[in-house]
């Protein structure tokens, strides 16, 4: 079948969606399915493989970190004949009541159209103001898929309906046959943290964890592959307090990722809040790593307490640091999270989630035919 993926976020810049998105472009291309990615195009980015760029895409703060929408003055221009060029079987949205793209073509496709709901937070004021028009466009969806638990409780709170939910994928075998750095496996024991250096995942707790953990265990090293508008701040607090091997690795291309998570004896994930699910966190268990992450929803419902990994509570840097010295001391607890974790991952490979993709765009092209 020939599918439509649209991503309100300027694909294929770094993000949750734009991920999921990739993943699923390449699983869905190599099952045989002519795959198109719609979305809007950022700065002087180059379009990626069969992607469509649409309008120009802004950059808005949404849910603790930074989003980007589709604007153009010719979008219902532009998206006409689009669809009319492309004759999409199915399309499938994600975070489809993201402006405006995704509305655009909703209100034109001839298709049925499927939406992938990620977002998880708090009272949402864009969600409870923008019922009445949300309601409208979430009427034309054949069917609806959250990630997790926690992002189908937070959507349906102001758009009840049927939620299916098909989670996240990760590709095990890309993380758990990849190289480690060698200059890093050197003794130390490598703490890792994989996200943007904002306030809601963290890394500022990390650091001041790790700043206790450092003077009782000097053989340790934290690893910060991150980059955004906390990394001045992150940086100032390793000089202040004289914190000894920290590497700040930046943004690391998803070859590098996989490379870094081999690297490390312990994953940490100290976000705050707002995760509906945890991708970086299926990656690390793929790599077989041990994972310390915050006891928060999306979080609890990838990481088993105690089997796969320690959970602790967010915002709470000497909590944090008892988990870590805690892996630090035990090599064998490490081990046996790690074990534990790869297995777990292997049932969200993406050969799994693709499938369950793929009964969803036949279900609702079989309803269509049926006329129902």
């Amino acid at each position: 079948m020939k599918i439509g993926i649209v991503s309100p976020y300027a694909y294929p810049r770094p993000g949750g969606a734009n991920s999921y998105i990739r993943e699923s472009y390449e699983q869905l291309t190599a099952l045989g399915h002519e795959v198109r990615i719609v979305t809007a195009p950022w700065g002087d980015d180059p379009p990626a493989q069969d992607v469509i760029q649409i309008g120009q895409a802004i950059a808005i703060p949404y849910n603790g970190s930074i989003g980007r929408i589709s604007l153009s003055l010719r979008l219902e221009w532009l998206v006409n004949r689009m669809l009319k060029r492309e004759a999409f079987d199915v399309i499938h949205h994600h975070e489809p009541l993201v402006p405006f793209l995704s509305m655009q073509i909703l209100d034109r496709a001839k298709c049925p159209n499927v939406a992938t709901f990620h977002a998880f937070g708090g009272f949402s004021l864009s969600y409870w103001l923008g019922r009445p028009i949300g309601s409208h466009y979430m009427g034309k969806l054949a069917a609806r898929i959250a990630v997790s638990s926690a992002a189908r409780h937070f959507v349906s709170q102001y758009f009840p309906g049927e939620y299916r939910i098909i989670p996240n994928g990760v590709d095990v075998n890309f993380f758990s046959t990849a190289r480690p750095f060698p200059e890093y496996r050197d003794g130390k024991v490598n703490i890792l943290f994989v996200g943007r250096a904002e306030r809601r995942k963290g890394a500022m707790y990390l650091l001041r964890a790790y700043a206790e953990l450092k003077a009782s265990h000097p053989e340790t090293r934290l690893i910060l592959a991150t980059a955004g508008p906390q990394l001045g701040e992150m940086r100032r607090f390793v000089r202040q307090e004289r914190l000894a091997d920290v590497l700040f690795a930046g943004r690391v291309s998803d070859h590098d990722k996989a490379r870094f998570l081999r690297t490390a004896d312990i994953f940490c994930a100290p976000s705050t809040g707002q995760e509906s699910f945890g991708i970086v966190l299926l990656e690390a268990m793929a790599a077989g790593r041990a994972v310390v992450a915050s006891d928060i929803h999306g979080y609890k419902k990838v990481v088993q307490r105690s089997v796969t990994g320690l959970l602790v509570e967010p915002k709470d840097p000497s909590a944090l640091a008892a988990a870590l010295r805690r892996l630090v001391e035990d090599p064998a607890l490490r081990e046996r999270l790690g074990a534990a974790g790869a297995q777990r991952a292997s049932d969200f490979d993406w050969a799994h989630v693709a499938a369950q993709l793929v009964d969803v765009y036949e279900e609702v092209l079989e309803r269509r035919a049926r006329g129902v």
